[in-house]
């Protein structure tokens, strides 16, 4: 009974495991907004009027409980799994090899939808929404993870005597362990020293290869069917920070490039 119980709570998590979880993508959105040049606030003004980025944050992961199914097909568009990680060169072959629409075909195609002046306004807003949220997931490192365990879904482990997997401990609990609201993480994190011109510089291609570079240094450090505690987040707090700094840096570039 004790395993019924266990299978399903995971199969639960599993199915409910959203990247960074509504406190990350909402930092990164914070970020990215702080870092936005003029031009392009007045422009998103005229696409989502005064509401914040934050807002629009986690709406893909929110319609994922739409009964309709409407919006089933964008499930695939949150992460892209690609084996190869020999170089850049190499990765980028791969990741352009993916046929099935993955989270670097759709950044593309979004943007492209949103830059395009005969997109309809409400369609415009919609590639918006899910922009903001789909660079969020690709500084999400196991969002680019390994197919065969689905981006670390089907890594068991507990945090503090919890069960969940290592996508969910990334995607929530290290993030809520933190104590932040989104503003006060986004404050936090505004405030380190760090080259914003070299985390912006480079393409799509290599941001995408350094977040699975950073995954390869999450498998490599995390075992299943452990119990973390303090030192999980002590030896990975800063790999944390970073890559939520990174994605608002990266997502404010791509819109200031549209704009």
């Amino acid at each position: 009974m004790k395993k019924i119980i266990l299978s399903f709570f995971l199969a639960c998590t599993f199915t409910k495991a959203y990247a960074w979880g509504t406190t990350g993508h909402r930092v990164i959105a914070e970020i990215a907004e702080r870092n936005l040049k003029h031009k392009t606030q007045r422009k998103l003004k005229e696409i989502i009027g005064n509401q914040k980025l934050a807002y629009w944050a986690n709406w893909p992961d929110f319609i994922k409980s739409d009964q309709s199914e409407t919006w089933k097909s964008t499930g695939v568009w949150h992460f892209v799994n690609v084996s190869e990680t020999k170089d850049l060169s190499s990765f980028s072959e791969a990741l352009h090899q993916v046929k099935a629409p993955n989270l670097f075909s759709q950044i593309q195609t979004l943007s492209a939808q949103i830059k395009d002046k005969n997109t309809a306004p409400k369609d415009r807003e919609i590639a918006l929404r899910f922009l903001i949220h789909i660079v969020g997931d690709m500084a999400q490192p196991l969002h680019v993870g390994n197919e065969s365990d689905k981006g670390g879904n089907t890594i068991t482990l507990s945090f503090f005597g919890q069960p969940t997997n290592l996508h969910s401990l990334w995607d929530n609990q290290l993030v809520d362990y933190q104590k932040y609201s989104y503003t006060e993480y986004a404050d936090v994190l505004l405030r380190k020293e760090v080259d914003i011109d070299s985390v912006q510089r480079g393409s799509l291609e290599s941001w995408i290869y350094d977040s699975r570079l950073q995954a390869d240094k999450i498998y490599q450090n995390t075992k299943p069917n452990q119990n973390y505690k303090y030192e999980y987040d002590y030896q990975f707090n800063d790999l944390l920070e970073r890559q939520l700094l990174y994605g608002g840096l990266r997502l404010a570039k791509i819109l200031n490039d549209l704009f």
